[in-house]
């Protein structure tokens, strides 16, 4: 017994192996797509407001690299990550149910929605107000306007991802919920302390004002919400199942 354990915890870890190796080939191959398109999004991003209202300069030899194997790698995230979702759910489905293990493939398509919307809400709300605040401010202190083009996107991807992550919260405990890891009693256990990190997360990342702030806060407390009623939905129809398989026994 002992040795088929090993044996068993050996070909697990062979097989983890195998699903990171695939995800990282993947990915490489979308790194690569993602050095063809980074050109035109670079473009895109510096002909379109707020950037298109100023120069964007270069104040290090290495800015343009930087800035296009960044955009590159961000390009190779969002392309592989259904594939690297799929490879996860394939390590995890033998110790599943039969419906839950379909219950969690179909949380893929929703990972990929939930991000595209999440970058949107990130991209056109959450970074054009932050970023007029900081013109403001600096106008309103006499600043002459000079943006380097590290500076700017740098600024902009420490928005858009911090963001869209967040918008990832409903399917992460929907996962979490369906292989028992968590139940939504935690979830409403610690929800006065999930909206103090809610409103801090909303001001660090939007300018000091009510506003702003709320525009941001109001989307995250929704889906914490969210997160709690499908968590709910998901340990209500596992404790029926329990149930149900418990009265077949007797």
């Amino acid at each position: 017994m002992k040795e088929n354990r090993e044996m068993s915890f050996v070909d697990h870890l062979s097989e983890l192996r195998s699903r990171v190796v695939r995800i990282v080939i993947v990915f490489v191959i979308a790194l690569i797509a993602g050095f063809a398109v980074g050109q035109p999004i670079i473009e895109y991003l510096m002909h379109v407001p707020p950037a298109s209202g100023f120069e964007l300069n270069v104040f290090s030899p290495w800015d343009s690299l930087r800035i296009y194997i960044n955009v590159a790698m961000l390009a190779a995230l969002m392309i592989s990550l259904p594939f690297a979702l799929y490879q996860i759910w394939r390590f995890v489905s033998p110790g599943l149910k039969p419906h839950e293990r379909k219950a969690a493939l179909n949380y893929i398509p929703l990972a990929a929605l939930l991000g595209i919307c999440g970058l949107a809400f990130a991209y056109f709300v959450v970074f054009p107000l932050t970023f007029s605040f900081t013109l403001y401010l600096a106008q309103s202190m006499g600043l002459t306007m000079t943006y380097g083009i590290t500076q700017y996107f740098s600024f902009m991807f420490n928005i858009l991802i911090p963001v869209t992550l967040v918008f990832e919260l409903p399917v992460i405990v929907l996962f979490l919920t369906t292989i028992h890891i968590l139940k939504p009693a935690f979830l409403i256990k610690i929800r006065k302390t999930a909206y103090v990190v809610l409103v801090i997360i909303s001001t660090l990342i939007t300018p000091p004002d009510l506003v702003s702030a709320l525009i941001v806060y109001l989307p995250l407390l929704l889906l914490y919400e969210m997160s709690i009623f499908f968590s709910k939905r998901v340990h209500k129809k596992q404790q029926r199942r329990l149930s149900l398989e418990e009265q077949l026994l007797h």
